[in-house]
């Protein structure tokens, strides 16, 4: 087991060659953030908020950073994962670490993106009124160990009246390493008032060895604007991914979250939106499937800080083999959020007689003039459905093609741009079909 004094042995020599090391500010933030680390440890089943969850194949695993040298990969090595070659903005890492070569930014429009490492000199000032300013390092763990070793990601500003209608593709990829490595990317983005942007968060992978990838994205959504992000997780069968998505909502601005988790071994997908002013929506959508003996957890939790806000959760599962899901949806509605209306919706759908899920939908309301529900489904397929379309002529194996794809697309219907529902649609059909459970309609 890795003891936790290793990892601050290894922050100390972090701390010394990092090329941001004169950076006042994102020095002190780092060096918080490993003692915080430190003092409170990897997350463990007694923790509310972990307790369908263990970590300890992690926390036992020795892992080491990537090496600063990048393997030499072509356009041809990424190409599946590539949603159009003509996407003007798309940033590409290897192991956590930015490709200039593989990347492909428009200089010249309006919207300000460029991995972390540059932006921390190009926007020392916005960066330092932003970054580790909504993500809680002093409290979550794995926010911690992120932010001490954060070095590399993406930065996106849209400015202000600036409506994007071509996504922001940001491609992570893992390759073969000879040891088990830990990668910590770290992502801001921020869209100015009365501004629009579709962002796609994407990790894969080339190989199948043991890493772990503990991701944090810190979202500001100004006044009047829209974000619709896609977090996509496609990795190793051997992998360790934790994500972390913290949004913080102006007034009137909209918040459309989609996340479709496929990959991994275990896989923990962390979800904050803070509706913090008045007259906010947040919807959030998402598709986990899981088999073998893949463990996927899911932790929603929407804050209402401002009044006449609404937000809805929308969270489908399928679990196949000797899986375990989890779907904790927590939210909270603080006093002076009168006139919240709420809504929280879990539906599972299980393939298997060993797979399990764990759902836990939670309401925390401090004020009085609210509207919130929550409901969870788990079942498997309804044979008397079955049956009704056996008796139109279909044979069972394609009256269960139809059942289980109907279930699973729900998840795409708000997804807007066609590029990415597409992709996300022969993802699904994939699954299917590799798992030899149905072959999907073409």
């Amino acid at each position: 087991m890795q003891d936790i004094n290793s990892y601050l042995d290894g922050f100390i020599k972090y701390q010394e060659y990092s090329p941001v090391r004169e950076i006042k500010w994102f020095r002190e933030n780092r060096e918080k953030a490993i003692h915080a680390f430190k003092k409170l440890g990897f997350p463990t089943i007694h923790d509310e908020d972990w307790r369908f969850t263990n970590l300890a194949p992690i926390e036992r695993t020795v892992f080491r950073l990537t090496p600063n040298g990048k393997p030499k990969l072509t356009r041809t090595d990424i190409a599946p994962f590539v949603f159009s070659d003509s996407l003007r903005n798309q940033l590409v890492f290897i192991d956590g670490r930015f490709s200039v070569e593989l990347s492909s930014v428009d200089t010249n429009g309006e919207v300000r993106i460029s991995n972390l490492t540059k932006a921390l000199f190009d926007y020392q000032d916005l960066l330092s009124e932003h970054l580790t300013r909504y993500a809680d390092f002093e409290y979550e763990a794995l926010t911690a160990l992120n932010t001490a070793f954060m070095e590399d990601g993406a930065f996106v500003l849209v400015p202000k009246g600036v409506l994007l209608s071509e996504p922001i593709h940001l491609l992570y990829v893992s390759t073969i390493n000879d040891v088990p490595s830990l990668a910590n990317p770290r992502n801001l983005i921020i869209l100015e008032d009365n501004s629009q942007a579709n962002i796609i968060e994407h990790y894969v992978s080339l190989g199948s060895n043991v890493y772990f990838s503990n991701v944090v994205t810190e979202v500001v959504i100004g006044e009047n604007s829209t974000l619709d992000h896609y977090m996509i997780e496609i990795e190793s069968a051997k992998a360790y991914n934790v994500s972390t998505l913290r949004v913080e909502q102006k007034r009137h601005s909209n918040l459309n979250s989609h996340s479709l988790l496929l990959g991994g071994s275990l896989v923990r997908n962390n979800v904050h939106p803070v509706l913090a002013g008045e007259g906010c929506h947040s919807f959030i959508n998402g598709l986990f499937m899981s088999r073998d003996r893949q463990h996927m957890d899911n932790y929603m939790k929407v804050e209402h800080a401002s009044p006449n806000c609404d937000s809805r959760q929308l969270y489908n599962g399928v679990l196949d083999g000797k899986s375990r899901g989890v779907f904790h949806g927590r939210i909270i509605v603080h006093k002076d959020a009168q006139k919240t209306d709420a809504k929280q919706t879990n539906r599972n759908l299980i393939l298997s007689d060993s797979a399990q899920i764990d759902t836990k939908p939670q309401l925390e309301i401090y004020a009085d003039d609210v509207k919130c529900t929550h409901g969870a489904t788990i079942g498997q397929l309804d044979e008397n459905a079955i049956f009704y379309i056996r008796s139109r002529g279909l044979s069972e194996e394609s009256a269960r093609e139809m059942l289980l794809y109907a279930f699973a697309s729900k998840s795409l219907e708000s997804m807007k741009v066609k590029q990415i529902r597409d992709y996300v649609e022969r993802l699904i059909t994939d699954w299917f079909a590799k798992g030899n459970l149905v072959r999907l309609p073409s």
